[in-house]
Parts: C-alpha cells; sequence; structure tokens
C-alpha cells in the first residue's frame, strides 16, 4: 500500500500538527514556527488575503529590505509587499527562498550577477521601477540587507519622487547586526564599546562631501563594522593604522553571515589583508568588524555550534512536503538542497474518485496511509460541495502521526492509529475490527498491496481508490548534480522506496559519494536490492527520525 512519499513507512513529522495547534507553538525555538507565523498573520488579516492590488493609474514601489541572507529574517511587512507584488526586482544576492513568497504570477527580475550576467546599471533599475509603476502594477526593488543601509535605497527614493512615484521603504536586518548574532559577536559590550560605527570600505569618486575622516575613526570609541569592504581592504586598513590605530587591534572577517556555510576569521587589524587572500582569496559578501569585541570568546557563537553547521544535505521529497525535513535540518545548521525524486499530483481517474465518495454510506472504515492520500480524497470531497458531514458515520484510520496531523488540519481525528508507522502493523492493529466491514484505502496509484491483501485475508471487504499520482523526476538540478559528483554533499535522504529508485535513475554510482539516510526497514531493503547500503536508518519512521538519524550519524 502506498504512503507518504509512495512508501506505507514514509511519515512526515509529528510536529506538523494542525494548523490550530500549530499556533499554540509559536513560542517554540523550532524554525517551523516561522511559516506558521506568517499563516497566523496573514490569515487573520483578511485585508491582506487579496493578494492582488487593484490596478491603479500608477502603481506603486516598495522598497524591501530582504534581511542578511536567512530566509526567515525577513519582516512580515516584507512578506505582505511581496504577495501583492506584480513584479519584482531583485539583486542577485537575495536568497531565493524569500522569492516564494511572491505570487506564481509576479514577473521576478535579477538585476544581474557577477560573472554571469551583467549588472544593471543604478539608471536602468531606476527607467525600469518607474516603468512598471507607470503601468500601474504594485512594484516591490528587494534589496539585501536594509535599503537605507550602503544599498542605494536614497538614490532610488529619489528617483522615484521626482517621477511622481508613491514610494514605501520597508527596513530590513542590516548585516552589520546580523553578523553580531550569528558570528557571537557583539558590536556594543557594557565595557568594551558604548558606540558602533557602520563604514563603507568603498567611497563614491569625487563626491562632494568631505572625505573618510580615518583618524575620527581610529579614535572611535567603540566597534567599526566594515561594508563592502574586500577589495578596498588594503585602503581603509592602511588608512587607520596611519591614523593612529593600533595594528593589533582585534577584527574579524563574516562570510556569508546567517547562512548555512557562514565562515568566521578572527585575526588583527594589520592582518586583514593576507586573511582575505589566503589561503584563498575570499569573495563577497563579507563584512568586517573591528574592535576589542572582536576579540571575545568564540564560545558566544551560538550560530556554528549547531550539531549539523557545515553538514550539506540533499532533500528528495517532492517540493510541496520538503519542507518537514528542509526546516528542522537547517533549524540544527545543515545547509539543505532540494532535488525532488518524485512528483505527486491528482489522480488519472477522477471519475472514480467521484464514484467512490458518492457511495461512502456503504463503507465502514476510511483508511489513509500518506498525508497526501488525506490531502487529495478530503480535498476532492469538499471541491465537489460536500463537507466532512459525509464522513460522519465512518470509522477512519491513519498510518502515523504525520497522517494524523494532516486530518487534524481538516478538524478530524483518527480511530486507529499503530505504534510503528507501516503498512503491517496498521492491518496488525485493524485485523480485529475486519471480519465483514467493508474498507474503504485511499492510495496513490504505486505502491504497496500488503494492507489491502491483510485484510482481506482477514475477512474484511476490501475497496481501493487512487486518489493521487506519483511520478518519477527526470530534470536534475545541474548544481546539485555537480556538487554530489564533486563529493560536496554529506548526506542524501531517502524516504520512501520509490524515491529510492527514483534517485538512482538520476544520479547512479554518484550516489556512493554520499551518506544515505534512509526512513525504514523497507526502504533500506529497497536501496540494497539496488546495490546501495544506506549509512543510517531512522529508529522511528517519521522525517523526524530520519534528521534524528543524521545527527546520530555525524
Amino acid at each position: 500500500m502506498a504512503g507518504s512519499d509512495d512508501d506505507a513507512a514514509s511519515e512526515p513529522s509529528e510536529a506538523l500538527v494542525s494548523r490550530s495547534a500549530a499556533i499554540v507553538r509559536i513560542g517554540q525555538p523550532d524554525r517551523r514556527r516561522y511559516d506558521v507565523l506568517f499563516t497566523f498573520y496573514f490569515e487573520f488579516r483578511p485585508e491582506v488575503n487579496d493578494l492582488r492590488v487593484s490596478k491603479q493609474e500608477i502603481g506603486r514601489v516598495y522598497l524591501v529590505g530582504a534581511g542578511p541572507g536567512d530566509p526567515a529574517m525577513i519582516t512580515l511587512r516584507g512578506v505582505e509587499c511581496l504577495r501583492r507584488a506584480d513584479v519584482v526586482l531583485y539583486d542577485y544576492l537575495v536568497n531565493p527562498d524569500i522569492l516564494r513568497h511572491a505570487r506564481s504570477d509576479t514577473e521576478l527580475i535579477c538585476l544581474g550577477k557577477h560573472g554571469r550576467d551583467p549588472i544593471w546599471p543604478q539608471e536602468q533599475i531606476h527607467r525600469q521601477m518607474i516603468q512598471s509603476a507607470r503601468e500601474g502594477h504594485a512594484v516591490v526593488r528587494l534589496k539585501g540587507g536594509d535599503p537605507a543601509v550602503f544599498a542605494r535605497g536614497a538614490d532610488e527614493v529619489q528617483a522615484l519622487h521626482e517621477a511622481g512615484v508613491p514610494t514605501e521603504i520597508v527596513p530590513g536586518i542590516t548585516t552589520a547586526l546580523a553578523a553580531s548574532s550569528s558570528a557571537g559577536i557583539p558590536v556594543t559590550h557594557r565595557e568594551l564599546a558604548s558606540a558602533v560605527a557602520l563604514v563603507t570600505g568603498q567611497e563614491k569618486a569625487g563626491k562632494d562631501g568631505a572625505p573618510m575622516n580615518y583618524k575620527a575613526l581610529a579614535e572611535f570609541p567603540g566597534t567599526l563594522v566594515f561594508y563592502m569592504a574586500v577589495t578596498s581592504a588594503p585602503t581603509w586598513t592602511s588608512a587607520l593604522i596611519e591614523a593612529g590605530k593600533p595594528a593589533d587591534t582585534p577584527a574579524a572577517i563574516i562570510r556569508r553571515c546567517s547562512l548555512p556555510d557562514q565562515s568566521v576569521l578572527r585575526c588583527s587589524l594589520g592582518t586583514v589583508v593576507e586573511r582575505l587572500r589566503f589561503p584563498e582569496k575570499m569573495r563577497p559578501p563579507v563584512i568586517v568588524i573591528v574592535g576589542d569585541v572582536a576579540a571575545l570568546p568564540s564560545h558566544l557563537s551560538w550560530f556554528e555550534q549547531r550539531p549539523l553547521f557545515g553538514t550539506t544535505v540533499m532533500v528528495t521529497r517532492p517540493h510541496d512536503l520538503a519542507s518537514t525535513l528542509k526546516e528542522p535540518l537547517a533549524e540544527l545548521g545543515a545547509n539543505v538542497l532540494l532535488q525532488p525524486a518524485i512528483d505527486i499530483s491528482g489522480p488519472v481517474d477522477k471519475q472514480h474518485v467521484d464514484d467512490v465518495l458518492a457511495r461512502l454510506d456503504e463503507f465502514d472504515w476510511l483508511v489513509f496511509s500518506s498525508v497526501n492520500g488525506v490531502k487529495q480524497l478530503l480535498s476532492h470531497l469538499i471541491r465537489n460541495g460536500r463537507d466532512l458531514r459525509a464522513l460522519g458515520h465512518l470509522r477512519l484510520a491513519a498510518i502515523g502521526p504525520g497522517t494524523a496531523a494532516e486530518l487534524g488540519n481538516f478538524y478530524l481525528s483518527p480511530d486507529v492509529q499503530p505504534e510503528k508507522y507501516q503498512a503491517e502493523y496498521l492491518a496488525e492493529t485493524l485485523i480485529n475490527e475486519a471480519r465483514g466491514k467493508r474498507f474503504l484505502l485511499a492510495r496513490a496509484d504505486r505502491g504497496r498491496e500488503v494492507l489491502a491483501e491483510q485484510l482481506t485475508q482477514s475477512g474484511a471487504v476490501v475497496e481501493q481508490v487512487v486518489v493521487y499520482t506519483s511520478s518519477d523526476v527526470t530534470a536534475v538540478n545541474p548544481e546539485v548534480a555537480r556538487r554530489l559528483a564533486d563529493g560536496q554533499i554529506d548526506w542524501t535522504t531517502i524516504t520512501s522506496s520509490a524515491i529510492a529508485r527514483s534517485v538512482i535513475d538520476m544520479f547512479g554510482h554518484d550516489l556512493t559519494k554520499t551518506k544515505l539516510a534512509s526512513i525504514s526497514p523497507i526502504t533500506s531493503k529497497t536501496l540494497r536490492e539496488c546495490g546501495f547500503e544506506p549509512s543510517v536508518e531512522a529508529r522511528d519512521a517519521t522525517m523526524d527520525g530520519v534528521v534524528q538519524a543524521i545527527v546520530d550519524g555525524g
């Protein structure tokens, strides 16, 4: 019988509970509260649920700060603007995961990327914003960090003002503050630094104002944080030292702050240039903190002490289910790459589903062996103009906590759930109820038949209805394939037999260059039959079980 990813053993995390229960968990230290918070915010603010802003004679431009890199570090207002946007102009350093908040029909325009596409000149950005607004569009200009901190925000606001375009600035977490928190280097300290200065490493040539006063910076009684500091490091470090700042002043170089591959190099002001170049040249985004706070003990850096920090994990679940692994893995510090191995879609024979739903009064039990089964069958019921009263006479069975939680999203609770989350154990739990009873099993188009067979052998009348289709993905992300071939992926999650076979078809021998984390004995058996030995197997056949197996497996 089919399961969560096409195996009855493949169960999502028990932590993914019904929406109403999930809201209660917002205060817990769990990254998954991030999406729950957004669900709460938008569901209970009806005025933002209509994502399309009615076209007016002229639109509005929102300058939105995307934060330092971690997609969770964007404000609720920033997400609200993205949900309304018709056009998004974004910098290449913006984390692409943030763009998922935009509508599917929003026009997404990347403003170039170093070494790949030409970087748009500032005047072209101005023209595009103004043109899109004059066409009546809601426009988001998405910038890394905060729009008002070394981001040309003032230039863009001025251009929009002169063009008569309504504008709003949405603040973001700037890199200095994010680097301070994620690297464990507080930019202010009651004993070491009562002030902080944000300094650009690159001044505009021929600017009207006075040049940088390095003497004042050298005497500044606090912390200096340098932005855009890599190529200009020889200039600003030597200027500070010549102005009287001691060369042995503690410094820290932080690259890609708040991201899973964040790196922190502690050095001194006099060795910054050397550390930026050797043992290999460091590329942006980089920020440099100069001051006594940079010498504080490294144990303050909670970020790098997470158990999976520095570990790269490839998640192979379908896109709409990937978050149940991606989010807990990221919470533990992992760099998560998504490469779906299967796609989930609705049933091919929708008429058969309609016919079965019209005969629900003929059944005693409705059995779900996957989250997708719950979603597809109950959504189909509601689309047909009926509601949950149609299930009032039925007893419900769920294979595990994830399936039970999905029932909870429809305000239903299972009557039966086995202690172990496999079809065999679900059948064993139902055997005493089987004789003479009629069972309806909601399933995928492919998967094991063990549940139907065992119930039939126990005297039940069993009918199966295919409520969703599982198909292999053939399109491989080239970057993921390259990293796997180069041995740069530490773990790959395998959460069903169908995923196991599809991933093997995708990558073949290259899978020997990564450790495989299997969800269950059934999935492990499939891997072995195909010539691949799993490195770990989850004790509990759940997504949390897979995550724990990876943590325990080192």
